[in-house]
């Protein structure tokens, strides 16, 4: 009887060891190459989206990041195609991978130009200056720089309307999955990562921790009162910390809304 359960402690001894072996933290070892000539493509972005650790490419490509076996490495470069890699036990047995990126197809935007008269008078040329949605209009001699388009409130009159508010999407999400809401915190927090999102304007990373697309993401900060200048020109790092913050007074406000709703009403 002591013989069998000594054997059988030995078997669940030795079982737990290889599954914690089998999912021990390996170095991943690649190279980020362009798909069409091979051309090493340097300072290209490499993020593990489970574990939030980061890097950047060196001067010939090459880069290692900590993995382990099913996580997701996100590659992205300015101008090409990101892609989503699965981490598997094959890709971890040291040899170094290969992966190619593809540029991004140039869009070509119709562009207007109208001429503006101006008479040179400084109080009369503001007025005639055309105005941009997406850009800043600093006029020499004005000590202030005007940001024109102001975000467009949707109209959630209704309560059923309400419901579909992105902002409270967001707080149900962080509410049901925080390990989303800890990985933006940790994006935000560490000096790698920082530096990675500060020159990165995708926005693929956040879409994918917010499970949004590149619309939602936009009706978010909409209805967080970002202007659409900040929603088309802030950075991945700039738009974390939006969302966050949003989060935050979203969190606040309806906590003091229970508290109210706690109160007890004297007669």
């Amino acid at each position: 009887m002591q013989r069998n359960l000594f054997i059988l402690c030995l078997f669940l001894s030795v079982s737990a060891f290889s599954q914690k072996d089998s999912i021990r933290t390996t170095i991943l070892k690649g190279q980020i190459v362009h798909a069409e000539n091979k051309r090493a493509l340097s300072a290209a972005h490499v993020l593990n989206l489970n574990a939030v650790v980061g890097t950047i490419t060196d001067d010939k490509g090459f880069f290692e990041l900590p993995t382990k076996a099913n996580d997701t490495i996100l590659v992205s470069y300015l101008g090409f195609s990101s892609i989503k890699l699965k981490v598997t036990n094959d890709l971890l047995k040291g040899n170094e991978l290969e992966i190619a990126l593809y540029e991004k197809p140039e869009e070509i935007k119709e562009v207007i130009i109208k001429s503006t008269q101006l008479i040179g008078v400084l109080e009369v040329d503001v007025k005639l200056v055309p105005k941009d949605r997406f850009t800043r209009i600093h006029i020499n001699g004005l000590p202030q720089t005007y940001e024109v388009g102001k975000p467009q409130g949707k109209n959630f009159a209704s309560p059923i309307a309400a419901l579909f508010q992105p902002v409270d999407f967001l707080y149900s999400l962080f509410g049901k999955k925080p390990n989303q809401l800890k990985k933006l915190q940790k994006l935000k927090k560490e000096d790698d990562l920082r530096k990675m999102l500060a020159g990165n304007f995708d926005r693929e990373v956040i879409m994918e921790y917010l499970e949004m697309d590149r619309q939602e993401l936009t009706d978010l900060l909409t209805d967080c009162q970002y202007s659409d200048y900040f929603i088309k020109k802030a950075s991945d790092l700039q738009m974390i910390e939006a969302v966050l913050d949003c989060y935050e007074n979203h969190k606040a406000l309806k906590k003091g809304k229970i508290e109210r709703n706690k109160i007890p009403v004297k007669n």
